[in-house]
Order: C-alpha cells, then sequence, then structure tokens
C-alpha cells in the first residue's frame, strides 16, 4: 500500500539524484512511470552486469517504477508526455529548465494543461543567481561547498571528495520533503506549483549548518569550522588487532569511561573533566583516546564499552557491512528474485508505517518494460504505438 498510494509520478530524471528521490517515492506507494531515452539512463551502464543495461547501480536506484522510453526530441514524443502528465501529480525532472523550456515542457505550459501538477526541478543552482544555467555534477557541488577543502584539513593536506555521491543522496532527500510538501499544500487549495531544489544551495546549507561558527555573527567571531569535526584525530580508533567507531560525548558517557578504564588520572584533569575542557582541547582529548584504544582487541573494546554504555559500532568495509548482526537480524539487505538478473541483494525501505506500510513490488525495470502499457494507459492504440515504434519514437518491448 504504502502512504503515497494512488499519487503518480512521471519521472523524466537520469543518473543519481532524480532517481534516487522517484524510488524513494515509488517505495512509499507512488506509481512512478520513468521516461528514458531511446537509449535508456547512463547508470544501466555503470558496474557488473549479467545482462546489458541492468547494472548495479541502476538496479539499486529504480525499483518500485515502470519504464516507458521516448523520443521527447520528435512531436509525438512529446505529445505522448503531455499524455502522461494531463492526470499526473508529480513531474520531476533534473535537466536544467532552460532544457525543459527548449522541450516546450517549461511549467508555463504543462500548468496550462494540469494545474494541480507538482512540477519538481532537482539542477544545479538556484535560478534567480548567476550560475542559473551552469551544468552541475556531485563532484563540482562538493567543491564548490568546501568538502574537499575541510577533506585536506583534516587529513594529509590533498583535497578530495567524499567517496560517495553525497551531493545527489542529500538533494534527491530535500527533493522527497519538498515535493510532499507540496502535495500537502495541492490537497489544501486545490493548486500544484513549481518547486526548484539547487544543488549548491541546498549543499551550502547542509555544510555550513556544522561549520559557519563564527561566521555566523557579523562581524565574525572566528574563521568558521567545528573543531571537533576538524580534528585530524577524529577517525575511527586503532585497536590492537583493528579498528573501532567510538564516541565519548557527553559527561555521562566520559564518566562510564573512567570507571571502566581505571583512568582516574583523566577524571582530574581540567581537559577532560568536563564539556568545556573537552571542546577548548578536543585534539589533545582525542590523540589520548587513540593511545588508550591501542590497548586491548577490538572485541575486547566492544565489549567492555558496550557494557559501560559508551556508543561503539563496528568500523565496517563495503563486504562486512553486508554480514552485520543487526542488518541481518532486521532483514536489510534481502537477496531478492528479479525477473531477468536473477538473485539480487536488495535493500529495505528504512522508514516505517504503522497504518501504511511500504513494501517495494517492483524490481528496476528493464528499458521500455512497461512502454506498450503506459501508452495503452493513456489512450493509444495498438495500431499507435505500432506506428511510434516504427518511426522511432519509442522502441518495441524488450524481449
Amino acid at each position: 500500500m504504502g502512504p503515497l498510494k494512488g499519487i503518480k509520478v512521471v519521472d523524466m530524471t537520469t543518473v543519481l539524484m532524480g532517481p534516487y528521490a522517484t524510488q524513494m517515492l515509488g517505495d512509499y506507494g507512488a506509481d512512478v512511470i520513468k521516461v528514458e531515452s531511446i537509449d535508456g539512463d547512463v547508470t544501466r551502464l555503470i558496474g557488473p552486469t549479467r545482462h546489458p543495461g541492468m547494472g548495479p547501480v541502476f538496479l539499486n536506484t529504480n525499483r518500485s517504477k515502470r519504464s516507458i522510453c521516448l523520443d521527447l526530441k520528435k512531436p509525438a514524443g512529446r505529445e505522448a508526455v503531455l499524455r502522461l502528465l494531463k492526470d499526473a501529480d508529480v513531474l520531476v525532472y533534473n535537466v536544467r529548465p532552460q532544457a525543459m523550456a527548449r522541450l516546450q515542457l517549461g511549467y508555463d505550459v504543462v500548468s496550462a494543461i494540469n494545474p494541480r501538477l507538482v512540477y519538481a526541478g532537482v539542477f544545479g543552482f538556484g535560478q534567480d543567481g548567476p550560475y542559473a544555467a551552469k551544468p552541475a555534477y556531485d563532484d563540482l557541488i562538493q567543491g564548490a561547498t568546501a568538502l574537499p577543502a575541510l577533506m585536506a584539513q583534516t587529513g594529509d593536506g590533498v583535497p578530495r571528495y567524499v567517496p560517495n555521491a553525497l551531493v545527489d543522496r542529500i538533494v534527491g532527500l530535500t527533493a522527497v520533503g519538498a515535493i510532499c510538501a507540496s502535495l500537502v499544500h495541492r490537497d489544501r487549495t486545490g493548486r500544484g506549483q513549481r518547486v526548484d531544489i539547487p544543488m549548491f544551495e541546498t549543499m551550502a546549507g547542509f555544510v555550513m549548518g556544522d561549520h559557519m561558527g563564527g561566521l555566523t555573527y557579523e562581524p565574525p567571531l572566528d574563521k568558521g569550522g567545528y573543531a571537533r569535526h576538524l580534528s585530524r584525530d577524529r577517525r575511527p580508533y586503532k585497536t590492537s588487532d583493528g579498528y573501532l567507531s567510538v564516541i565519548v560525548y557527553n559527561d555521562k558517557q566520559w564518566e562510564n569511561f573512567f570507571k571502566a578504564t581505571g583512568r582516574d588520572d583523566l577524571r582530574a584533569d581540567a581537559k577532560f573533566a568536563t564539556f568545556a575542557g573537552r571542546a577548548a582541547n578536543i585534539d589533545v582529548v582525542y590523540a589520548e583516546l587513540a593511545r588508550i584504544f591501542e590497548t586491548r582487541t577490538t572485541a575486547e573494546w566492544i565489549d567492555l564499552l558496550t557494557e559501560a554504555d559508551v556508543p561503539v559500532m563496528p568500523m565496517h568495509d563495503l563486504a562486512s557491512i553486508l554480514h552485520d548482526e543487526h542488518l541481518e537480524a532486521t532483514g536489510f539487505f534481502p537477496v531478492v528474485e528479479h525477473p531477468t538478473e536473477g538473485a539480487i541483494r536488495s535493500m529495505k525501505v528504512t522508514a516505517t508505517w504503522s497504518e501504511t506500510e511500504a513494501d517495494p513490488v517492483r524490481l528496476a525495470p528493464r528499458l521500455n518494460e512497461h512502454g506498450a502499457e503506459i501508452l495503452r494507459e493513456i489512450g493509444y492504440s495498438a495500431d499507435e504505438i505500432a506506428a511510434m515504434v516504427r518511426d522511432g519514437v519509442t522502441r518495441s518491448a524488450p524481449e
């Protein structure tokens, strides 16, 4: 069922940011129709595959959707999209608004056909600034919002990107919230609206929310930055046989840590005894903890700190996280049977609801798997569909 059951979403997004958002809407129960180019979403080609066009990035970002491919540069392809939009609740796109205007699918055109539509754009920059028409990618926005500079400051001095499509996923999550809020407004007023979710501004707020620091004030009180996050010793701790993720944060946790480790000397040290003292000497604190954690094995520390109620977690790698005892117990990585790809490891919907539980019923589709089905739903006859295939507006159904 899902809380968004009955909501129709036309998904004109590619790569990761938009598809991640629309997958979530589909997981929550919406009917998501993924409109792909004739060649399909480029992420179909990323990573190892069992069959061409069904790579793991695509599989893990496009479940809970139906696929149709259309050439939007041809009038018949654009006409098919407009028919899809007539009774849709949401359109999501991630090209620049100028590109939508060139396709004659701008908000002015689409809202005239369907005034109730939520017209959601996820793209690089707000449209009232000088960067409005610039292209944007995850790496570019990471760099422009200081993440590589922060990585350099906390590491070896070399700027690096975070090894994750952090921007795409954060902006995708932001888009889901903005779309759901717009649907609430639509249901109250009867009117849809255009909503823009820019990558640059979203990430600037995300990063600077932590690191504005003294730059919050005018004139500034310091050069900004959250000292604890920027300590070079803020990292997983090396044990005698591995690594461990630990945070001793509030006064109660520190008191428990002092007792568990017998470090009364630290309890009496002003640098460790209070929150203010630790904050002012965070590098000293982290360095001392690093020395302490090297004295026992990972397993010994997990047992000791768990008993002392000090926050601790294993430091996983990409292989070991699949066998985490909690994730195994909650069934987070179910192995499911894909109609064409065989057994694949999926991931659960993380949110749960007491009344409208969401359980995806579709795995990632083959290119144009549902094309004829979708065209029939919006009024095309078998002969018209055959003509669209013949004219290159769409493709025939995959075997």
